[in-house]
């Protein structure tokens, strides 16, 4: 088992980003995607108008593939930011204001799964306020994306890049989605495994896989390092895909990864095809 038994599926917030957005859900179809994620696509608006809205959905449904993950608003992603849900004052306002629409948009694609990236610490204020906030936003995001029939992403990132994120660990993320779950009584959250993150902060991979895929939503994938294509790094990632499989999980593998300098529809020359 490797690449050949995976179902991927493209991240248009890093992939094809040298076309503007809403031409890049045809270029994954023409690539031989059947499926596309994407990060919160209007960095400043939560609440974008309705014409940017219906204009991004048509070009995925006028494309043929399928939604099958979006973020929440958080902030300036890429950029400074790492989310919004935990901090207190405007941020979190501003990511209160799209939960319901961030949902509205994906339920009208089908979408199974929203990830809510939990947000920096914040000088000056008492890390466990920030906790506390963060879970009454993300129980507010587990109830909408309930409503929709989809699970809540939490996701680890990587402390070298995101050293001020208190989510660095599979351990860590997989804590909150508990308090998430006990505090709805959905049991709707999810891990979202990302084995590039994972591997930047030095975690055992196939202990990770082993202990916690049952509990994961989605699986998101790049090399390290230098968040590249498969076979650019050192990360053994279809052996670890293998492995996922057999621990049981079968949903898709998001591709997340930079495509160096080239167009991004050079850079799946590692998929089998």
């Amino acid at each position: 088992m490797g690449f050949e038994d995976q179902r991927f599926s493209v991240n248009l917030s890093i992939l094809f980003t040298e076309l503007p957005l809403l031409e890049r859900p045809a270029a994954a179809a023409a690539a031989g995607f059947t499926a596309v994620e994407l990060w919160w696509p209007w960095v400043d608006s939560p609440t974008p108008e309705r014409t940017g809205l219906d204009a991004l959905r048509k070009a995925i449904e006028d494309a043929g593939v399928r939604l099958t993950g979006l973020n929440f608003y958080a902030g300036q992603l890429p950029g400074p930011d790492r989310g919004a849900l935990s901090l207190p004052g405007r941020e979190s306002e501003r990511f209160r204001a799209n939960v319901d629409v961030a949902a509205e948009f994906a339920g009208s694609l089908g979408c199974g799964a929203l990830n809510a990236l939990y947000g920096n610490r914040v000088d000056g204020v008492d890390p466990a306020e920030q906790d506390a906030l963060a879970l009454e936003n993300l129980v507010r995001a587990a109830r909408a994306a309930d409503r929709i029939g989809a699970v809540l992403l939490v996701e680890a990132l990587n402390r070298p890049e995101s050293p001020r994120y208190p989510l660095v660990s599979a351990d860590a993320a997989v804590g909150v989605v508990d308090r998430v779950n006990e505090a709805t009584g959905l049991g709707n959250a999810k891990f979202l495994m990302d084995l590039y993150h994972l591997s930047m902060n030095g975690e055992d991979l196939p202990s990770v896989i082993e202990r916690y895929t049952p509990r994961t939503g989605h699986v998101q994938i790049a090399d390290t390092p230098g968040r590249g294509a498969p076979g650019t790094g050192s990360l053994p990632l279809a052996d670890l895909l293998g492995l996922l499989r057999k621990a049981g999980y079968d949903g898709r593998v998001g591709l997340e990864y930079k495509p160096g300098d080239r167009p991004s529809a050079e850079s799946f020359d590692w998929l089998p095809r």
